[in-house]
């Protein structure tokens, strides 16, 4: 099943009852108002009177300047485009609708993935058909050359001010402070004593990254943002060239670019430690690479991810599941004990096969508690969907008005680098979870028949007896959707039922306890 979003809007059939919905504009900023709202109007309802199965479902008019989208009229158009009232959305010229060309490519996307085709009655432009979608595609890519033009030019003033052995902005490394009428960094000497602190540690005492951690915060020093310190950030410190009067950007370093807290021959004792130590770790410690139940179990203390571990001993290798901020952190942090992965695999792989071979009932019940979920859950789905087109339209306009405000030299590129990737961001996110929310939708939850169920428990069987380590994780993959660790050797996995909508499966409340041994 396709998802209503991923369509082109079709091209109204000949005779068809097809709705239009008219936008009309008067221009304040228009210097003779050459297009009057009675002039529009009378030409478009002879353009709806010409197309056969036309007929206006609504009218919508600002008496606005184009220079910005939000404008009453427009936003009830795009309203009910989204609430599938509307068809077409016919205007008398492009230019009524926006005069800017990054508006008009985002009103065009937002119309395409209501359904709704766009049309202008004077010009050539209708995104129903492949020369019109040929149009939007081209303005898109110089909208979209635009806005990748102003990001390519903040970059290079970063790469300037890099070269220049400058700060080029964002949180400043422990032992500095940012001098911000020069953009340069100066010792905070308080800080620079831990930094020193921590160098002497680990070259002169060959102290641990999280014994040294662990020191700091017994002796109360805190990281730049108050937090406690960890074997990560200790490490951090010393890999960090920072301290030698160094700044790097984009493969541009430059030196001398403020004073040092660390001399050179302590500077590099330490990375040649810490090469040694790296390759001494590669033989010992995580590797999740073959554990199949890599980010399906959380810590039972923490709640934090399960990580794949494994230790050496004197005869075999030992296989654990770890909680991830005890590994990367210390005991003070979490304390949970680490779980035999072969045991865990073992009991959750054995449980899948049982589970599909011989609880049809359950599967069923899961199946229909899950179709009742669907359908109770759609109204707040609907509800989400238009708060989340809401906050795309949003965005989109806070993006264009940074974009402004830089072009008009009322923002720097040092101001706009950071919120622009920001919004960007923001903006692909919604956009991601809108498609999510249309394809839910549409995805309805139904039931298999018990031949089917037996020949997925068969498969299991078959994979688990004699699979490779990627048939066997992708299986996990597809059927388990976590691991719960609800006591000291007991594990309850959650499963997934394979389902015949657009979705390839559904979650189901469907559990089965087990015991590890």
């Amino acid at each position: 099943m396709k998802r209503l979003v991923d369509q082109q809007p079709a091209t109204p059939d000949r005779g068809a009852d097809v709705r239009v919905g008219v936008y009309v504009r008067r221009s304040t900023d228009d210097e003779h108002q050459p297009y009057s709202i009675e002039a529009q109007d009378a030409r478009l309802t002879s353009y709806i009177g010409s197309q056969p199965g036309w007929r206006q479902a609504a009218r919508f008019a600002d008496d606005a300047s184009g220079a910005s989208t939000h404008r009453p009229g427009l936003q009830r158009a795009l309203a009910t485009a989204r609430a599938g009232l509307i068809d077409v959305l016919l205007v008398y010229r492009v230019d009524r609708l926006t005069r800017s060309l990054r508006d008009l490519v985002t009103l065009l996307d937002e119309l395409d993935h209501a359904g709704v085709v766009f049309r202008s009655a004077t010009e050539p432009f209708d995104t129903a058909t492949a020369m019109g979608r040929m149009l939007v595609q081209m303005l898109s890519m110089f909208a979209q050359f635009e806005r990748d033009t102003i990001i390519d030019r903040v970059i290079a003033g970063m790469e300037r001010k890099a070269a220049a052995g400058k700060w080029k902005g964002g949180r400043r490394p422990f032992g500095y402070r940012v001098r911000h009428a020069t953009s340069t960094l100066v010792p905070d000497e308080a800080e620079a004593a831990v930094v020193r602190l921590i160098f002497d540690l680990y070259t002169r005492q060959r102290a641990g990254a999280r014994g040294i951690a662990n020191l700091l915060n017994e002796r109360g020093h805190r990281t730049t943002t108050s937090g406690r310190w960890s074997a990560h950030q200790v490490l951090r410190v010393l890999s960090s060239r920072v301290y030698l009067g160094e700044l790097s950007f984009r493969g541009i370093t430059a030196t001398g670019c403020h004073s040092p807290v660390m001399e050179g021959n302590t500077f590099d004792e330490a990375q040649r430690i810490l090469a040694a130590r790296s390759k001494d770790r590669a033989k010992r410690a995580a590797s999740g690479s073959d554990y199949l139940l890599t980010a399906l179990i959380r810590c039972p203390s923490c709640g934090s991810p399960m990580l794949g571990t494994r230790a050496h001993g004197k005869t075999r290798v030992y296989r654990y599941y770890s909680c991830y901020r005890r590994t990367r952190y210390d005991t003070f942090t979490c304390g949970a004990q680490r779980i035999d992965a072969d045991a865990i695999e073992d009991a959750v792989t054995g449980a899948l096969a049982s589970f599909y071979r011989g609880q049809h009932a359950l599967i069923a019940d899961a199946v229909a508690a899950a179709q009742a979920s669907h359908a109770a859950a759609n109204e707040g789905r609907r509800a989400e969907l238009a708060a989340t087109e809401h906050e795309l339209a949003r965005t989109g306009a806070a993006l264009d008005r940074y974009l402004a405000a830089f072009e008009s030299g009322a923002l720097d590129s040092e101001d706009l680098a950071g919120r622009l990737a920001q919004l960007k961001a923001r903006s692909h996110q919604l956009r991601a979870h809108r498609d999510e929310l249309a394809r839910e939708l549409t995805d309805v939850p139904a039931p298999l028949p018990p031949a089917t169920l037996r020949q997925v428990a068969d498969h299991i069987d078959e994979i688990v007896g004699a699979g490779t380590y990627t048939q066997r994780k992708a299986l996990i993959e597809a059927l388990v959707a976590n691991v719960k660790i609800t006591g000291p050797g007991r594990v309850v996995p959650v499963f997934r039922i394979p389902q015949t909508t657009a979705a390839d499966h559904t979650d189901s409340a469907a559990k089965c306890r087990v015991f590890v041994q």
